[in-house]
């Protein structure tokens, strides 16, 4: 008889990756490992009260929704803490680690984040006790002084924003001033830029695998993502890789992406704490395929296997190699140790050739059918504005048959 796993969907507005990832897990069929067949279905989660002692139904949970919405981010803790059901991203670390401690925490581990200061709230918050506070313990300071210490242009971002919102790009004194006073009520950073980089890059990460990117922040949201190949040299794009698999094994993250600038030979990651990370067919096009059958492999190894949750960080060893006196080099190739440890990469990559042989061929198979193209013209038009229909259209046919095309190459 075959164990059963089902996967919850905790979704937001999307259709687009959900669909495919259905359609996929559902190609897949059972998959024998240990000894013992498996079969898996997935389920759209509905947002509804709850008894904190009612048991789910779920062995695993991929959460696209409780960053911003707090019920099932406590739906998420309760049946983590009470159920032993595996989700993806620790909701404790995602809610405690925002920017600015993702920032702190990889600064010590010795990665080359950007000079990054914090600032004060413009506005006060709505506390009767603030301005008594602020009237001894607050002092004036001196904006344009922490603008020429940092250099310009440097950029003032929210300390735990996402989405680029709020992100203003400051080039003097009155700029840095105006930006300040927009900001409102949110606490921001104010960030150095690198100026004359080589490569930005944006690293999506599911569980162990890695896909290095070459994006364009400055384009259309829909023309970010380059395709592109050797953009970085073999050793630019492993480290750019790692940096992405530490900060997730670090906070306990396994569906994330990450933001490194590359200027003469460096890497600088400047944004990587994204609970919701852009996966939609639109942004993503050619590494949309790529991005379902990663997410259906780790889901698939994750239920099977028993792996358990997370919940403890365990920083003290990423810590020693970040206080010790070893050379950068030499503390990337422990972290690379310490996070193939935490993703059981050994494990999960016998498990992909023996129990998931036949993974890559239905994602082609999926990516060359009709079902997918009608998933293509039915995203297409719940996302884009009409006028763009058919040019967006015809963009993610070529893209994603680009993929298939190379996947049956290679």
């Amino acid at each position: 008889m075959a164990t059963r796993h089902l996967i919850g969907l905790l979704l937001a507005t999307e259709e687009d990756w959900p669909s495919a990832f259905e359609s996929v897990l559902g190609r897949l069929g059972p998959v024998r490992h240990g000894g013992e067949t498996h079969e898996f279905a997935a389920a759209r989660i509905l947002n509804e009260p709850f008894d904190l002692r009612s048991s789910p139904r779920y062995t695993l949970v991929i959460d696209r929704l409780s960053w911003w919405y707090d019920l099932p981010r406590e739906w998420l803790k309760k049946i983590a803490l009470l159920d032993d059901v595996y989700l993806l991203n620790n909701p404790f670390t995602f809610q405690a680690m925002e920017k600015h401690a993702a920032y702190c925490a990889m600064m010590r581990l010795g990665l080359g984040v950007p000079e990054t200061w914090l600032l004060p709230h413009k506005l006060p918050p709505d506390n009767p006790r603030y301005v008594p506070m602020a009237e001894r313990y607050n002092p004036v300071f001196d904006l344009e002084q922490i603008g020429d210490w940092i250099g310009y242009p440097l950029y003032m971002k929210p300390f735990d924003g996402g989405m680029w919102v709020g992100v203003t790009r400051v080039t003097g004194p009155e700029g840095l001033h105006a930006a300040y006073e927009e900001s409102g009520e949110r606490m921001m950073h104010l960030q150095a830029s690198i100026e004359d980089f080589d490569v930005f890059t944006r690293s999506l990460s599911i569980g162990p695998q890695t896909r290095v990117m070459r994006y364009d922040p400055g384009a259309h949201g829909h023309y970010r993502y380059q395709v592109e190949q050797g953009f970085l040299t073999p050793e630019l794009e492993r480290e750019v890789g790692l940096i992405s698999r530490l900060v997730n094994a670090f906070f306990r993250w396994e569906f994330n992406s990450c933001e490194v600038i590359v200027k003469d030979g460096r890497a600088h990651p400047i944004d990587y704490a994204n609970a919701s990370p852009d996966i939609a067919l639109v942004s993503l096009h050619y590494y949309f395929p790529w991005a379902i059958k990663s997410l259906v492999a780790w889901c698939a190894f994750c239920a099977v296997t028993g792996r358990s949750m997370r919940l403890n960080q365990r920083t003290r060893e990423y810590f020693e190699v970040g206080d010790g006196d070893l050379g950068y080099g030499e503390k990337l190739t422990r972290y690379a140790e310490l996070s193939d440890a935490y993703f059981q990469v050994p494990e999960f990559e016998e498990f992909c050739s023996t129990a998931l042989t036949h993974l890559d061929e239905l994602t082609v198979e999926y990516v060359e059918s009709a079902e997918f193209d009608e998933l293509v013209v039915r995203a297409i038009r719940l996302e884009v504005e009409p006028d763009r229909h058919e040019e967006m259209i015809d963009r993610c046919r070529t893209l994603t048959r680009r993929w298939a095309e190379d996947e049956r190459a290679s």
